[in-house]
């Protein structure tokens, strides 16, 4: 598809996705407001936290270890699997169980679990078994009204999470930077929306020069978990193959696999984000890795997130990598919303269940 042909984008994009990324900016500002209002226990002496989730439901909660990691006192573990850790029991322990649907069986099992264990438990969903479990037990519930895709709502699974343990006093006030967040997402936004031609368009040039790719997406501090989302998006929007990877972890080992299969690499593009709130060596590690990549003959780029605080960097990184998931998916002509492989696993698996 021609992705100057804003016009046309709804013959590819039947359920229009582009509104959920539009309206990201709006869906964290309104999560935020809706963290105020939630019912939730004076808790108290809580010395860890665990959040328990898949996928959509997931990614936000590792945007919120980062994102808190210097000004939390108690570790923030993101469990994806069906059993909790042998620590994770007692009132000290909170357990926030994730999940979109309120469906999701590894999810499901771990608050069953929480709950033998004695964990104070925060259930966040938009309804199904979860609150069923939520409300027939002591578990704080809260939900949030949503029918989209669950990688639609991180805005809901980050900010929800967010308001939860500033209220709980973890983390310093962190109003003022969730607004400038906002902010920052919505001033990038007419650089990089639809309507914003290809030659003006960054988002749209990236996803143009990965067609035909596999995609290989490196982030460090803050952004990370923002190389996670982007390959999650990847797959899921444009049904392309990527991966992730952290630095300086990447330095110590994949640096070594820049030689074989030669005819593969010739035709994998790795992305690195950058932004002013990653360490210093972790910035000079991206350029130099970059560079070694560039000089094994893989194509390279990055992105430079804007925005004066580190999480309005993180989120102007991840609106940019949506927008750009997206464009990658017209560009193949792909309806980026449906993810039929991924349904028709789950019904394989709920065929099989014991």
């Amino acid at each position: 598809m021609n992705l100057d042909d804003f016009s046309n984008f709804p013959t590819i994009d039947s359920l229009n996705y582009l509104a959920e990324i539009d309206g990201l900016p709006g869906q964290l500002e309104t999560a935020w407001a809706l963290g105020q209002a939630q019912p939730l226990p004076a808790w108290s002496g809580i010395q860890r936290i665990l959040v328990a989730g898949m996928g959509g439901s997931a990614i936000g909660a590792d945007l919120l270890a980062a994102y808190l990691a210097p000004s939390c006192p108690a570790p923030l573990i993101v469990q994806r699997n069906y059993t909790l850790p042998a620590w994770a029991g007692g009132p000290q322990t909170l357990v926030i169980a994730s999940s979109h649907s309120g469906n999701t069986e590894e999810t499901l099992s771990a608050f069953d679990q929480a709950q033998a264990n004695g964990c104070r438990i925060l259930a966040v969903c938009t309804g199904g078994a979860l609150a069923q479990k939520a409300r027939q037990s002591a578990a704080a519930l809260w939900t949030f009204a949503h029918a989209g895709q669950p990688r639609a709502a991180v805005g809901y699974s980050f900010g929800l999470l967010l308001a939860a343990l500033a209220r709980l006093g973890l983390t310093p006030d962190p109003a003022a930077e969730v607004a400038g967040a906002i902010a920052a997402m919505r001033s990038l936004q007419p650089h990089i929306q639809a309507q914003t031609p290809v030659c003006s368009n960054l988002a749209k040039r990236l996803a143009g020069q990965l067609v035909g790719r596999t995609v290989t997406i490196l982030g460090s501090d803050i952004l990370e978990p923002v190389a996670r989302r982007w390959k999650g998006q990847v797959s899921e929007l444009a049904k392309c193959w990527a991966q992730a990877e952290a630095l300086p972890e990447a330095d110590h080992n994949t640096l070594a696999g820049l030689q074989q299969p030669e005819q593969s690499l010739l035709k994998t593009s790795a992305l690195f984000l950058r932004a002013p709130a990653c360490h210093p060596r972790n910035l000079l590690r991206s350029d130099l890795t970059r560079r070694i990549f560039m000089l094994e003959g893989l194509s390279t780029d990055r992105f430079n997130a804007p925005g004066d605080t580190p999480l309005a960097q993180q989120w102007t990184a991840l609106l940019f990598g949506d927008y750009m998931a997206y464009y990658l998916a017209l560009a193949y002509d792909i309806d980026p919303t449906p993810i039929q492989a991924l349904v028709q696993f789950k019904e394989a698996l709920r065929a099989t269940a014991p």
